[in-house]
């Protein structure tokens, strides 16, 4: 695919801005929503609050689901500004995205699937605890499938780093805060499965160095881009190898 310098740049630009939405979903996806309504280790009170706040659980889902079509399209913008490094490793990162943001959409089908038996409570002649904990366990299973996806993005997230540090058009400091915050996703991660406790008191702290990678990220695509003309050099450079 030949891309023109301000096909480049605009590409870059789009690239800062899907970047942006996904953040800003995702933070008051899980700070606002999520964090608001569930109460840990309580699914009466967690139903309690969700249906006391239907539509703000629906807009949540609809938001993440929204997030998941983003990241798709940054995917692809990935691809095209870092192939001029490495196709091949342009292309893992496009790989390990791809399973990441599937297991992702798993995870937002149990959100979806949270209101399902709160919902139906009223029909049914069941014991109302048994259908909260079944909205409770659709819940954690959710931020399974997460933790989940950010061991692939974790590692998707490595690669960026690496080839955005190869890179003569972006500044390679973002490519080492990129690395470092894949490394934390990692970490996270694994030690929510390996030491719960563990990872209950690294979170947040922990994925701190990844969310202030991945905005240095956006913002410098958003407002600076890419050095277009050292974009082409090194495109033309990997053509000829």
């Amino acid at each position: 695919m030949h891309l023109d310098k301000d096909a480049v740049q605009r590409m870059a630009r789009f690239g800062g801005l899907l970047y942006l939405i996904i953040i800003v979903i995702g933070v008051l996806g899980e700070a606002v929503i999520r964090n608001g309504l569930v109460v840990p280790h309580d699914a009466a009170a967690t139903a309690a609050n969700i249906l006391g706040s239907e539509l703000l659980w629906r807009v949540g889902v609809a938001a993440q689901m929204f997030l998941l079509l983003c990241a798709v399209g940054l995917t692809f913008i990935f691809y095209i500004l870092l192939r001029p490094v490495s196709r091949k490793l342009a292309a893992v990162v496009v790989g390990f995205a791809l399973v990441s943001l599937a297991v992702e959409s798993v995870g937002a089908l149990s959100l979806s699937n949270v209101l399902t038996p709160l919902l139906a409570a009223k029909y049914l002649n069941v014991d109302p605890a048994l259908l909260h904990a079944q909205a409770y366990l659709a819940i954690l299973e959710h931020g399974n499938a997460f933790g989940i996806a950010l061991m692939f993005f974790g590692v998707e997230i490595l690669f960026v780093g690496y080839l955005i540090r190869k890179a003569s058009y972006l500044p390679s400091w973002v490519g080492v805060l990129m690395q470092l915050g894949g490394a934390c996703y990692l970490v996270n991660s694994f030690a929510r499965v390996l030491f719960p406790a563990l990872a209950g008191m690294l979170f947040p702290a922990i994925l701190m160095p990844a969310f202030i990678a991945e905005s240095a990220f956006c913002l410098w695509l958003l407002f600076k881009g890419v050095n277009v003309a050292e974009w082409e050099r090194q495109a033309v450079r990997s053509a000829g190898t």
